[in-house]
């Protein structure tokens, strides 16, 4: 093959990995493809995200604890991307799915004035199910509460993970610091 033809299939190349490496990442973990239901009830998936930068999290409804100011912060950032013209999709999945109907992840949303639009919280599946996909997937912890405890407390992680266009997550944020709102929009705009 003539240098000529390679040189604009070396360029088309390198100008598509460019959006990616101007992001300092800390990850790099292939999303294992899921379909579930949202809090309308409707099927909501990998496929359904593939060619959008997306944020998630793992919560659940009843938290007392950290999932308090991850939800208040991912409130935060959907306004901030918002405002700044920032093109993002959020996804929040409940690690208490037995709990965490639809209808409940519905009353949740409301509760933080969650613009479902671009924000979907996940539930329809067991928690093994889900444990795996937070292990595997985004090498985050998922526990159930301590048999014989009157807690009913999940343990979790408390991060936030921004994942490509392609499904591969490139970055972990802590989701329960709202400073880590600055930084992912500052990311999400050096690939947009």
């Amino acid at each position: 093959m003539k240098i000529y033809k390679i040189i604009p299939l070396l360029a088309i190349l390198l100008l598509a990995a460019c959006g990616q490496s101007k992001i300092e990442t800390n990850m790099s973990v292939d999303v294992k493809s899921f379909e579930y239901r949202n809090q309308d009830g409707n099927k909501f998936g990998l496929k359904d995200l593939k060619g959008n930068w997306w944020v998630a999290d793992f919560i659940f409804t009843n938290c007392t604890t950290v999932c308090l100011p991850m939800t208040s912060n991912m409130k935060q950032l959907q306004n901030r991307a918002a405002k700044e013209n920032v093109d993002v999709q959020l996804v929040s999945f409940s690690i208490d799915p037995d709990r965490d109907k639809p209808d409940v992840l519905k009353k949740y949303a409301k509760s933080y004035n969650a613009d479902t639009k671009n924000w979907n919280f996940l539930t329809g599946y067991d928690f093994n199910t889900i444990k795996e996909l937070s292990v595997l997937s985004f090498k985050s912890l998922a526990e159930k509460p301590p048999e014989g405890t009157d807690t009913d407390q999940f343990t979790h992680g408390t991060s936030f993970f921004l994942v490509n266009p392609d499904g591969k997550v490139i970055k972990r944020y802590d989701g329960s610091d709202n400073k880590s709102i600055d930084a992912i929009v500052d990311d999400l705009k050096k690939v947009q």
